[in-house]
């Protein structure tokens, strides 16, 4: 079977093109939908790659989606599930078009097969940085007891919630068992980025009985009816508390209140994590993987 790959660096021009497949498994498909939906209007970036790919069979049917739109590098793609033809067809295109990819994350298997097919043609080899979970809420199960309320953010908290988005990775490298920075890697979001969502009023903060804000909770703008939470930070004197568990528990149930499905992501190797979504009704639906292409 022949795969054809088309590429582009409109976002407006991919999701066009994408939207069916996007909308068919919007769970799956939420950081793609999410990402691609933030970039609309935004200039193509010249110091970094930016595009999206659509493989199709031949039949002209959608056999693969893809992206690469990190803004730090090694600037990995994103993949979503797909057969490995597609996945092997989608590795050699890339490789064709004289790009070198140093990361690759997305839906097992297809992740592993197209990474494992980049690092040959390079010449490289893959290395495992982080495995992750997505869950998706099923029956809500609010924690009782939990000291404290919800509050909406607001640009008066922007900087504070700029510091806690940007140690949320660090810490999650160190809750796993991993060096800071071994795994995910240092994030880098976008000022105007968090601005915009605190404006859309997809940051919450848990304030603790004294009104001191004890723990963060991001979202994303719904996609397709699908919300995906994340970032969600406690500072390290605050956790064992339950915040974390209180505030995503809440910040859930008001966008089940507006008829959107909410879901999120693990890191699988963070075992308090995957305990407190579980305890509120969250269920695993997709593995994926972060994975290295480093030299040889």
């Amino acid at each position: 079977m022949t795969h054809r790959v088309a590429f582009t660096t409109d976002p407006a021009a991919f999701l066009a093109e994408a939207e069916d497949a996007l909308a068919a498994d919007p769970v799956v498909g939420t950081v793609m939908a999410t990402v691609t939906s933030r970039m609309l209007g935004q200039p193509l970036p010249a110091d970094r790659p930016r595009w999206w790919a659509v493989v199709r069979d031949e039949e002209g049917q959608i056999a693969g989606i893809a992206m690469r739109t990190a803004p730090q590098p090694p600037f990995p793609m994103f993949v979503l599930p797909m057969a490995d033809r597609a996945a092997l067809a989608l590795a050699r295109a890339i490789h064709e078009r004289g790009e070198t990819v140093g990361g690759l994350n997305g839906s097992l298997p297809a992740a592993e097969v197209m990474a494992g097919e980049l690092a040959r043609l390079q010449g490289d080899t893959v290395e495992v940085a982080v495995h992750t979970r997505l869950f998706e809420l099923d029956q809500l199960v609010a924690p009782v007891g939990v000291p404290g309320s919800l509050r909406q953010a607001t640009l008066d908290d922007f900087d504070l919630a700029l510091d806690w988005v940007r140690r949320f990775m660090a810490d999650a490298d160190e809750q796993a068992g991993r060096e800071p920075g071994t795994g995910h890697g240092r994030v880098d979001i976008e000022p105007d980025d968090l601005r915009r969502r605190i404006e859309q009023e997809c940051y919450w903060f848990w304030l603790d009985e004294s009104g001191e804000r004890v723990h963060l909770t991001g979202a994303n703008p719904p996609s397709y009816g699908v919300a995906r939470i994340g970032p969600v930070y406690t500072p390290p004197e605050q956790r064992r508390k339950g915040y974390a568990g209180a505030a995503v528990a809440q910040v859930s149930q008001i966008f089940l209140d507006r008829g959107v499905r909410v879901c999120l992501y693990t890191d699988q190797a963070n075992p308090t994590s995957n305990g407190v979504y579980q305890a509120i009704g969250y269920r695993p639906v997709v593995d994926q993987v972060n994975l290295r292409i480093v030299a040889s």
